[in-house]
């Protein structure tokens, strides 16, 4: 099959090569002799209610220090005249990445299959989804309020602080009943009151290691990563210095899945990242979720080729 892929991403120049989920995915693109159409969200324009891209040909290699090379200029090209596109822009999760699911919106209108779909980056907050399924999470608060979040403290004693748009572990706070930081703390978060933000219980199970479960188009992946905090640290994010561990998916978190699939399967989320602490659920990464790299490594498989089977299956539909 000829298949032209697209891919938004950041700057491929500023990636890590060895750890990088988009770069796996193009080097089994490249492998299965599909052109590889490569964008910025600079690069997305629409004009006549038609969603364009000026797009270079990329050719990629699994090599630290030479990743890749442009074989083109950029070239305008219709976005609805690509077979698939990945968009796979790291947050921050603001008003121009919305912007940009307008115009892949239209891209997919005209024909094209964007992973994920659009709509589904911006319904579905990898933060604030979690709440859908509010039986299988821990206590878990969302407000502006101060009043409320400390209520919430008191009741559970040591919660965990989040942003809603956040990643990478950043401005997670894990705070006790009693703690003199916790308006300063407060103040951060929700910008003295104009901003919502997270608290969930926190929970012990941390030390084992927050695991991320990657799903495609429904299925996890029986490979599961567990991200252990370093010493000294509360959270379990690679970019926050956690140590990753290969384990095996437990029953317990099969059957998450399986309750969640539905709900996936319909937002039309092909690629996702399911994070869980002990047996609760806390994240559901729906933008560009990662760790593809390092479970290939660990177990020498490939979750790319697993992905990519399941997007040509829908071009093939």
């Amino acid at each position: 099959m000829s298949v032209t892929l697209g891919v938004v991403m950041d700057p491929i120049t500023d990636i890590t090569p060895y750890k990088d989920s988009t770069l796996a995915m193009l080097l089994e693109a490249q492998q299965r002799g599909w052109k590889i159409q490569y964008m910025e969200m600079a690069d997305l324009s629409v004009r006549e209610g038609v969603a364009y891209g000026q797009a270079k040909t990329l050719t990629v290699r699994d090599d630290n220090d030479d990743w890749f090379t442009f074989t083109s200029e950029a070239t305008e090209l219709a976005l609805g005249d690509l077979d698939v596109i990945l968009m796979r822009k790291d947050p921050p999760f603001d008003t121009e990445y919305i912007y940009a699911t307008y115009i892949l919106e239209l891209a997919e209108t005209a024909g094209a299959l964007v992973v994920n779909k659009p709509s589904a980056l911006r319904d579905v907050n990898e933060k604030m989804s979690i709440t859908v399924f509010s039986q299988l999470c821990a206590p878990t608060m969302v407000s502006r309020s101060a009043k409320q979040i400390r209520d919430f403290l008191v009741e559970h004693n040591e919660i965990v602080l989040k942003p809603l748009d956040g990643m990478g572990g950043s401005r997670i706070f894990r705070v006790k009943h009693g703690d003199p930081n916790l308006s300063v703390m407060l103040e951060v978060l929700t910008e003295h009151g104009t901003r919502y933000a997270m608290a969930q219980k926190f929970l012990p199970a941390i030390e084992h290691g927050d695991k991320r479960i990657l799903v495609i188009d429904g299925k996890p992946v029986p490979q599961v990563l567990a991200r252990i905090p370093a010493p000294g640290e509360s959270r379990g994010n690679l970019a926050a210095g956690g140590r990753g561990e290969g384990v095996d998916i437990t029953q317990a978190e099969i059957d998450m899945c399986a309750e969640m699939a539905p709900f996936l399967r319909d937002k039309g989320l092909i690629f996702v990242g399911i994070d869980v602490i002990g047996d609760k659920l806390t994240e559901i990464n729906v933008t560009s979720p990662t760790c593809i790299r390092e479970l290939d490594k660990i177990y020498d498989i490939n979750i790319s080729a697993q992905l990519l089977d399941a997007i040509a299956a829908r071009l093939d539909a």
